[in-house]
């Protein structure tokens, strides 16, 4: 198994390995890729009589034209400073995986292209492969470091905050596909890196006056708590600017990494986590941390703000094999957010009137992160193996969406 700081447990620093096998190794997603040859290969022999033409993320086949990539040719130049970035990351096949002998479904096609090898049978029982094409602002494979997915991910908006600008970086994927890792990794999380160049920043002799402070939140069942102040209810509301605000939201003032691990530490110490059957230790909330920088010459006005989400488990809970009620809600509340979510992008794609902003507290807290002077980038975290294929290729399509709508309206 995994570390449990892969699934937003106890996120050990000796245990933020996703591929510690108990022999102290650390070193990213790479660790496991020599026993991924061994693993069953694909037990479909593709005749070229059934080849399957490949497909985009709509079922089309690209050879005839009909697939228009959601950013462009894949070969293109990325921006790294675009106003919204979407990338996907792999994790690698793990232990249980392994045993079952499951195989690896995902290929890397470029630096910007996933293609997911889905296994179909014919009416005749024919068997045969279905290939999937995705392209997107980066693909990072699974001996890619949580260091080298920063560069591309949060780095470029460490200098945007210091610009007044709103930053937004979130995990979205199934449970149990390495959003946690990614994002709040006690030991090399985005949030760690990050924090350590916002800080190396205020050093600089024009940021004196700025001032950084730290919240850490959770959305559970569509409801605000304060991770630093005992679960505490919190309420969103906006102000007359339409800005919102988490009234009574508890914030320290943070100055080193070491004191953002310890006040993420107590923090995550209480965050809402469930056994499912996709994983013992589930996250069952959104975690929002935020970074948040205030001029003290002009009576704390919010000068720049960053914000880390690490987004539920988006599959549904039948899908997980879960018996339990409880978890069974919790799971309707947390597609229903992703949901709201999605009715958002929408809404901004066809420039409408009104975006229903309000129809979930997630939406609500990321309006700015939308809307304004802000930049956003979502991280796609997928599991390779032959049985999370409906998963996977569901947060592909997912992603996919958001490029397609966020991209057009936004560019």
């Amino acid at each position: 198994m995994y570390s449990k700081s892969l699934h937003g447990g106890n996120n050990n620093p000796s245990n933020s390995s996703l591929n510690n096998n108990g022999n102290g190794s650390n070193s990213g997603f790479g660790t496991l890729n020599s026993r991924i040859k061994k693993a069953t290969p694909l037990p479909i022999t593709i005749a070229k009589k059934n080849a399957q033409p490949l497909l985009n993320a709509y079922g089309l086949p690209i050879s005839a034209g009909g697939a228009t990539l959601s950013r462009g040719n894949k070969n293109s130049n990325v921006d790294l400073t675009d106003k919204i970035r979407v990338c996907v990351r792999k994790r690698p096949l793990n232990k249980n995986e392994l045993r079952r002998g499951e195989s690896d479904i995902t290929e890397l096609a470029g630096k910007r292209t996933l293609v997911i090898n889905e296994q179909k049978t014919k009416v005749d029982l024919t068997r045969y492969i279905e290939r999937h094409a995705f392209t997107f602002d980066d693909v990072f494979d699974s001996n890619i470091t949580n260091e080298d997915v920063y560069k591309r991910t949060a780095a470029p908006l460490v200098d945007y905050i210091f610009t007044g600008g709103k930053a937004t970086c979130f995990a979205y994927g199934q449970t149990g596909s390495g959003k946690t890792y990614t994002m709040l990794n006690e030991k090399n999380g985005l949030y760690v890196l990050a924090a350590s160049d916002i800080f190396s920043m205020l050093n600089h002799p024009e940021y004196v006056n700025i001032i950084p402070h730290v919240s850490f939140y959770e959305i559970y069942q569509g409801q605000l708590y304060d991770l630093l102040n005992a679960r505490k209810k919190l309420f969103a509301r906006e102000d007359g600017k339409q800005q919102v605000c988490i009234a009574g939201l508890t914030e320290y003032e943070c100055f080193s990494v070491d004191d953002l691990m310890k006040i993420f530490g107590h923090g995550n110490n209480v965050r809402s986590t469930g056994a499912t059957g996709a994983n013992a230790d589930s996250s069952r909330s959104h975690a929002i941390l935020q970074i948040c920088l205030k001029d003290k010459t002009k009576k704390m006005a919010v000068f720049g703000k960053f914000s880390f989400i690490d987004l539920a488990g988006s599959e549904r809970g039948a899908d997980r094999g879960d018996a339990d009620r409880q978890t069974r809600m919790e799971g309707s509340e947390i597609n229903k957010s992703l949901l709201a979510l999605k009715e958002c992008i929408r809404a901004l794609d066809q420039v409408s009137k009104h975006t229903p902003f309000r129809q979930s507290k997630l939406t609500q807290v990321l309006k700015d992160s939308f809307i304004g002077n802000s930049k956003t980038c979502m991280i796609a975290t997928v599991s390779p193996n032959s049985g999370s294929c409906e998963h996977t290729l569901n947060t592909l399509r997912y992603a996919d969406r958001l490029v397609f709508n966020l991209y057009k309206h936004l560019k």
